[in-house]
């Protein structure tokens, strides 16, 4: 008697296990998981902090160091990296895989607070940190061109309409935007004009941001009513800073065009975006640990339509890159092998 010989002998219940298995192996497909890599979560996470006008220099010692000294003192800290750019320091923490990173994020917070002392006065938000995995690629990537409409614009747009709608999608983790910045008013300060009228750079800026800020002005009082006065000091527009009165010197006002060139600009002007060849703001979009990457993109597909009409008309709506396409051919080619392997048994 050999294995094969009950099996022989009793044909239906060989049938019904077949059909089992076979039924198992068909539930067991639709709950495959499909990734590009194998999912691997680093505990990481990462701190950026900005200074705008910041030399590199400055913000390595300014900015990165007092926070170091603090994250050198948190608990499962294996590796900790830190680059400065011009007005910018981004700080990566990475724990040990058996740390929890919710409580490595309340430790990174706290030390955070610890280190606000020491950071500079002038440091307009405090350092702001995320969690990140390092070994998670973008899923998608998306363009924002036109024919019409300028690169601030565009970038206005892709920040505070589509990024938002993007982020509360299912299985999105993070989105970012690229390739622009958001509208401004630049101030280009002529040294020798400023020297000779006996006045530094920071007698420039105190000025500048008295001028420009928006504080309570309180109410007016009547026997019978009150009024509140809500009128704002903030200058929008670049047409509006050149008149700007920045002292009385020798009976006559010193005025901010007579010292500056001011011109309506972005942020930062050296940041740029091309798509096939075009100005283009560029969307950078992440999965969620664990999402299925083909159905988080499926579900952005399906949303486009209602994005494009969601922004001005003029504005294009496009993808540049799914990084699906090469997961949806290697899942074609398992099913195919599959399919093969099931005609041969």
């Amino acid at each position: 008697m050999n294995l094969s010989t009950p099996f022989i002998h009793r044909p239906i219940a060989t049938t019904l296990l077949t059909i089992a298995i076979a039924l198992a192996g068909a539930i067991a497909y639709t709950l495959l998981p499909v990734s590009p890599l194998p999912q691997v979560e680093f505990p990481t996470i990462n701190v950026n902090a900005g200074l705008p006008g910041a030399s590199p220099d400055t913000m390595a010692s300014s900015v990165a160091t007092p926070l170091e000294r603090q994250f050198g003192r948190i608990a499962g800290v294996t590796e900790m990296t830190s680059s400065s750019g011009l007005g910018n320091t981004s700080i990566t923490l990475q724990f040990d895989l058996n740390r929890d990173i919710d409580a490595a994020a309340r430790d990174v917070q706290a030390a955070i607070n610890a280190a606000r002392g020491q950071l500079p006065a002038n440091l307009p938000n405090n350092p702001s940190y995320r969690k990140s995995n390092p070994a998670d690629a973008p899923i998608m990537l998306l363009s924002l061109t036109s024919e019409t409409v300028e690169r601030a614009r565009m970038y206005d747009i892709a920040s505070s309409i589509l990024q938002q709608k993007l982020s509360q999608l299912p299985g999105v983790g993070q989105v970012n935007v690229g390739g622009g910045a958001l509208p401004a008013v630049r101030v280009d300060v002529n040294p020798m004009a400023l020297n000779h009228n006996g006045l530094s750079m920071e007698d420039l800026r105190t000025a500048l941001a008295a001028a420009n800020a928006n504080r309570p002005k309180g109410s007016l009082h009547g026997p019978n009513q009150t009024w509140s006065i809500t009128t704002s000091d903030q200058i929008l527009k670049a047409a509006d800073y050149v008149p700007l009165v920045i002292r009385f010197q020798d009976g006559a006002a010193l005025r901010l065009g007579d010292v500056a060139r001011v011109t309506a600009s972005v942020e930062d002007i050296r940041s740029g975006g091309l798509s096939n060849g075009k100005p283009a703001i560029i969307i950078i979009i992440f999965r969620q640990p664990g999402a299925n990457i083909i159905e988080v993109v499926d579900g952005i597909r399906a949303l486009l339509p209602q994005f494009q009409a969601a922004i001005p008309p003029t504005v294009k709506l496009s993808v540049v890159i799914d990084a699906t396409r090469t997961i949806r051919a290697s899942v074609r080619d398992v099913q195919i092998t599959l399919g093969i392997s099931i005609l041969l048994v």
